[in-house]
């Protein structure tokens, strides 16, 4: 008989998003007239139409593929020449960092790369994450065989967990022992912090002392407001040198449904292999995309294009602001209801402490049952989650003033 990738049996809990996409269904089942009341707050995913001139340049590129004359079959797997450009000179250029175009990947979003890019590095890396952490970090860990078995708290053995919490503003301390692979998600998801110019220049400093890679996820940059925050690991000297970086265009630009997003390898970056020798990850990486992905559509990536457009940008920054103003809304709510909250200023997501005594998962059951709102339990983004939760910010304002309503 055939044989399986055992290490997919190592993954003791179901991913956390469709735990309770499970628990909502059966509350809406039992409870048919509550569930129609549901306000989801829980998984990130943006509610507001494609802005107009991602629309219309589609609508373009759609009657483009309708002429034999403009039609276009496989693209560069890469990504189109016109894309790769448009966010050097508008997401790197401009903040005063150089990227080359050939350094920029254009995929399907940030999360496929994140997972991905574990296909070009060893097996024998310690990894570090945060904890809390995106659950996606350590899943496709444990499915390639990276860790060892899942201990009984559900923490893995070769993954070294670095604690965030109020103490530290939710930026975790270095390690002591010496780590490979940083996974470094600013401004952060789940807890909403973001990272000063001073944190982020020390995790490049120990990744160029120990010779490690920081995979850092910029997925809601965007959302920065605060000018002294940093966008790109790139504005830190010596980042090209042990950096990949993730963005997405699914938060800003409203692509989730849409996908598309890009990772930047720079060519400095160099790992060894078992005989010592050394490479070139951007080589790998080329080598990797090429073979096993062919590229993304056409039509899409021209809608990507149009968001950098005099009147894209107009569009993405009230899409921003629509957001980040259903945040605060949650926040004052939920301050008045007597939580503390952290996150929701320069990031969309609220990070709540909730009520002494109870569980992530009684919250997560109290609120569906009481309150009719989804929220997301902190313990399914690690231990240091527990007894958190998380409230999205990505919601009508209808929907936010009612959840508001309630909370109050």
């Amino acid at each position: 008989m055939f044989s399986l990738n055992s290490n997919y049996l190592k993954l003791k809990a179901g991913y956390l998003f469709p735990e309770i996409a499970r628990r909502v269904k059966e509350f809406s089942e039992q409870h048919p007239d509550k569930g129609a009341r549901l306000i989801r707050c829980g998984i990130g995913d943006v509610t507001e139409p494609l802005p107009a001139s991602v629309r219309q340049a589609m609508h373009e590129a759609v009657d483009e593929m309708g002429s034999r004359e403009t039609f276009r079959g496989y693209g560069p797997e890469q990504g189109y020449e016109f894309l790769r450009q448009l966010i050097v000179e508008h997401d790197y250029r401009a903040r005063g960092v150089e990227v080359a175009a050939d350094e920029i990947f254009i995929s399907d979003g940030s999360k496929c790369d994140g997972g991905n890019i574990l296909d070009i590095l060893g097996s024998n890396n310690p990894v570090a994450v945060m904890d809390p952490v995106y659950p996606v970090y350590v899943d496709t860990n444990v499915m390639a065989g990276h860790t060892g078995a899942a201990r009984a708290d559900g923490s893995y053995e070769g993954i070294v967990y670095l604690t965030c919490n109020p103490e530290n503003h939710f930026v975790p301390d270095l390690p002591e022992e010496k780590v490979s692979v940083i996974y470094l998600c600013y401004p952060n998801n789940p807890t909403g912090a973001v990272a000063s110019r001073e944190a982020l220049t020390a995790w490049v400093q120990y990744a160029r002392k120990h010779q490690s890679l920081i995979l850092f996820d910029a997925a809601y940059e965007a959302y920065i407001e605060d000018p002294e925050i940093p966008h790109s690991i790139y504005e830190i000297p010596g980042a090209r040198e042990c950096a990949i970086e993730f963005r997405s265009f699914s938060k800003n630009g409203g692509f989730t449904g849409v996908r598309c997003g890009f990772t930047v390898v720079p060519k400095e970056l160099r790992g060894r292999t078992s005989d010592g020798s050394h490479h070139s990850l951007h080589a790998l990486w080329y080598r990797r995309f090429t073979t096993m992905f062919n590229g993304v559509s056409y039509i899409t990536q021209r809608g990507a294009a149009a968001l950098y457009s005099e009147q894209g940008k107009r569009e993405v920054r009230a899409l921003i602001r629509h957001y980040m103003e259903n945040a605060a809304i949650l926040r004052e709510a939920v301050t008045a209801a007597g939580m503390t909250v952290y996150g929701g200023v320069n990031a969309p997501y609220l990070w709540i402490k909730g009520p002494a005594g109870e569980t992530s998962w009684q919250i997560f059951d109290r609120m569906l049952h009481d309150k009719q709102i989804v929220i997301t339990p902190g313990s399914g983004f690690g231990r240091a989650g527990e007894g958190f939760f998380r409230m999205s910010a990505f919601n009508s304002r209808e929907k936010i003033l009612e959840a508001a309503a309630r909370l109050s």
